[in-house]
């Protein structure tokens, strides 16, 4: 039985398992690279290849079951399965940004299934992809991938070309895609450098400096984008998207402060690393839900002093971050002192750490860990750092950074007078009408979602004067079931 007749017998093409299937595609996407990399790592035969082709087949047919068609599209930096566009979640982000390299890589813009295809099928059409051979021109590729396939008697894929700038039809949200492409790559570098750190490899600078370039350039050129990405949080990823998050932040504020940009490319590199000697505290401490015993709590506070060691053993001739050094090791010291490592003798905490602590105390506050189910909301969290002299913190930064976020942060959840419920996607620029940020509406009224991509600015007034929607109070995403990741950046 085809696959659509298999879908039409079982009535699976109806809106509501549409709306079911739509959580399969992650799964799909993120099989797919590891089944790429399986296929450039290891023999088709291998036991790791054959499992993981498995399980993609198994995961593309679900969904051709339930809409009654598979196809896989590349348009710019989109990635569609069926007409549904992958939604960059930071479990998701590191593979399509590698899934659509490799399908412009050998000039494919679609994969349709025609057929269920076998093993064979899928592994076959995988190897060709990585393995294009050097000296083929781009417009060549295509059709020699084609004719390859049809050699080898794998006609259950249609592939089609790439599709051009204009195929695109998200168009106008060009320059935001390009500053999740950036978030991505931040992530997937943090990750490796955490990761090659923790099995006692020396930290990458040189390559946190080369994603680091492109994370300030996106800040300059589109802060908004890349302030609304760090309410993209997730579970299992917390250390590396926490250390992204507290760069962009930390950038932004030192923007703020007026840093130059090569004083802001320091401030970055140091706050990307701050958290690099969490990669020397072992998992099992880091990952423990509930609350750590003394010892414990004993050996994540060695972080500090253990990333800017880390720092200082990187190889001679790299180049010294010095003051990525000092906030490593200052990050959690407090202005005061009080805090940790303990101080053995008078100093002055350094601006960079100043400015990181209050970027990494605001992330750290309002993300879901291990130990934390329900992260403060952003306002609340911006609120209860005005305390400056209990949290121990610059308040000449957290006022700037009050002053950045605005009094209602990107991520907050909002109730309005005219019984809207949106949630904060920026600041407004004007600091005099810093409670009045720009809103996505998610429910009407009458509490029904709102389709499509609604924008509401708070600052607007009406022609009397008054201004046409206030914020009531902030509430909790969890009440409205709202993923603050699917409204912001």
């Amino acid at each position: 039985m085809s696959l659509m007749a298999e879908a039409v017998r079982t009535g699976a093409a109806t809106p509501a398992k549409r709306r079911s299937g739509e959580r399969q595609l992650g799964e799909v996407i993120v099989l797919l690279r590891a089944a790429i990399r399986a296929v450039q790592l290891y023999p088709a035969d291998n036991a790791a290849v054959v499992k993981v082709v498995a399980e993609l087949a198994a995961a593309c047919e679900r969904v051709a079951v339930a809409e009654g068609m598979f196809e896989l599209r590349s348009a710019g930096d989109h990635l569609f399965i069926n007409d549904a566009r992958l939604r960059l979640g930071v479990d998701t982000m590191a593979a399509v940004g590698a899934v659509i390299a490799v399908m412009r890589d050998a000039g494919v813009g679609t994969v349709t299934l025609q057929a269920r295809p076998s093993h064979r099928d899928w592994t076959g059409l995988l190897v060709a992809m990585v393995r294009v051979p050097e000296g083929v021109a781009e417009s060549d590729r295509l059709a020699r991938l084609t004719a390859q396939l049809e050699q080898a008697g794998a006609l259950a894929f249609a592939l089609g070309p790439p599709l051009t700038r204009t195929d695109d039809p998200d168009t106008e949200v060009e320059g935001r895609e390009r500053s999740r492409q950036t978030y991505l790559r931040a992530v997937s570098a943090t990750r490796d450098i955490f990761q090659h750190a923790r099995v006692g490899g020396a930290v990458g600078v040189r390559q946190a400096r080369r994603v680091l370039r492109g994370v300030v350039d996106e800040i300059l050129r589109d802060e908004a984008s890349m302030l609304g990405l760090t309410a993209l949080r997730d579970f299992d990823e917390y250390t590396f998207v926490h250390s992204v998050n507290v760069c962009i932040l930390a950038v932004s504020l030192g923007r703020r402060l007026g840093l130059s940009k090569p004083q802001l490319l320091e401030l970055g590199l140091a706050a990307l690393l701050h958290d690099v000697g969490k990669s020397q505290v072992p998992l099992e401490v880091l990952n423990k839900p509930g609350r750590l015993t003394e010892a414990e709590f004993a050996l994540v506070r060695e972080h500090t002093w253990r990333g800017a060691l880390a720092l200082v053993r990187m190889p001679f001739g790299m180049g010294r971050p010095w003051r990525a050094m000092a906030v490593a090791f200052e990050h959690h010291l407090r202005v005061d002192l009080s805090g940790y490592p303990r101080a053995r003798r008078s100093r002055q905490v350094t601006l960079l750490t100043r400015i990181v602590a209050v970027a990494d105390g605001f992330d750290a506050a309002t993300s879901r860990r291990v130990y934390q189910d329900v992260p403060w909301s952003p306002a609340d969290v911006l609120r209860g750092m005005q305390d400056t002299a209990r949290h121990g913190l610059d308040p000449v930064v957290v006022k700037a950074f009050t002053l950045m976020m605005g009094t209602y942060p990107v991520g907050t959840v909002v109730v309005l007078d005219s019984g809207e419920v949106g949630v904060v996607t920026a600041a407004n620029p004007d600091p005099a009408l810093c409670a009045r940020p720009r809103v996505r509406l998610v429910l009407d009224p009458s509490g029904l979602r709102i389709d499509g991509e609604v924008m509401v600015d708070l600052g607007m007034r009406a022609r009397d004067g008054e201004f046409l929607r206030s914020v009531v109070r902030t509430d909790s995403p969890e009440r409205y079931g709202i993923s603050i990741g699917d409204y912001t950046g």
